[in-house]
């Protein structure tokens, strides 16, 4: 018998050479596939579809250090192996097996979470890391338990330790749990972002951070107000910045000595007014009441855009045009007064 004829571990020359050429062939064809999914979907980021993105992450995730294992596992099949050897290769398969599967649901939750973009806002993207971390100890946690149980190991005991063991820390922290919980639908649900102006029940202000935690909230009095997570999501929060008009309400009173008819033009007046203002609607004005020392009339219109600078320059530019039109009609401003009648003696 030649040297090349001689079987090594049990099996002859040409069965190795086949299993190692089926190996490199089924490597080759990965890295081919791999290669021309990169190239295809590599402006996927300049896309608006979603689906290149996940597709160039999920190839990203596909690690050809671990691939290589189950490939010869399944090369090798062809072989009489020794037994020892035999159950490294399975063991060896099992554990790359399950971490390939780890990268894979990993990548999915992050995608996920973050949309496969890079987030413009520090604070958030400082969130998303800190749940992408806690995502990952969970994901793992479960992988290697999944690779314990693959390798014959027995896990029920282990998890009934971890499950009360998780019972007792969860108790202890419940409050926190809480808050981080809270700050993860913040960052998914987007209820407000950084640099939001909000109105949560005595507070107003401007969001500053969203924190693991707390949200920090700079108040319109210039103090940082620090709001746990937990309980700003149990509140009512107002959120001014998703505002697309903003409602202005005024009232003002003219003297009772004006005149009937001149009292019934002025709703007419205003309207006018108010429509010959750029970027606002006019929805009504009425003589309101009789107020202790005028007659009271009220005004309701639309700033067509939210920011409050805009709607105040509009109001005061309204006012101004009132008076001026007050005082050409001939027509007073109220002011408090009081007469005092005097019996005689």
């Amino acid at each position: 018998m030649s040297i090349s004829e001689a079987p090594i571990l049990g099996n002859p020359v040409h069965l190795w050479t086949a299993a190692l050429g089926q190996a490199a062939l089924f490597m080759l064809a990965f890295y081919l596939l791999k290669l021309i999914v990169k190239r295809r979907f590599a402006n996927a980021a300049e896309t608006e579809s979603r689906i290149d993105d996940f597709v160039l992450h999920a190839a990203s995730n596909t690690k050809a250090w671990l691939i290589i294992f189950p490939v010869f596992y399944f090369a090798t099949r062809i072989l009489t192996m020794p037994a020892l050897a035999e159950k490294a290769i399975v063991n060896l398969t099992v554990v790359a097996a399950f971490a390939q599967v780890g990268l894979w649901v990993s990548g999915i939750v992050q995608f996920w979470l973050t949309g496969f973009r890079q987030s413009a806002d520090p604070a958030a993207a400082t969130s998303m890391r800190m749940m992408m971390i806690l995502v990952r100890i969970v994901v793992w946690s479960a992988i290697f338990l999944l690779i314990l149980d693959g390798l014959g190991y027995n896990v029920t005991t282990l998890l009934a330790g971890l499950g009360i063991g998780g019972v007792a820390v969860a108790l202890a922290l419940q409050a926190i749990l809480g808050d981080l919980f809270a700050s993860l639908s913040i960052v998914i649900d987007k209820p407000f972002v950084v640099g939001d102006f909000i109105s949560v029940d005595l507070v107003s202000g401007t969001v500053e951070q969203v924190g693991l935690k707390t949200t920090r909230v700079r108040s319109i009095s210039g103090e940082q107000v620090i709001v746990s997570n937990s309980d700003l999501l149990k509140s009512r929060v107002r959120n001014f910045q998703r505002m697309t008009e903003r409602r202005q309400i005024f009232t003002f009173g003219v003297m009772y000595e004006t005149p009937v008819d001149k009292v019934a033009l002025i709703p007419g007046m205003v309207r006018e007014i108010v429509e010959s203002i750029e970027n606002t609607r006019f929805d009504r004005a009425h003589f309101k009441a009789f107020g202790p020392s005028s007659l009271d009339f009220e005004v309701v219109w639309w700033m067509l855009s939210p920011e409050l600078v805009r709607a105040m320059d509009a109001q005061q530019d309204i006012n101004l045009r009132i008076m001026a039109k007050f005082t050409a009609e001939g027509i007073g401003f109220a002011y408090p007064t009081q007469t005092v009648h005097l019996a005689k003696q």
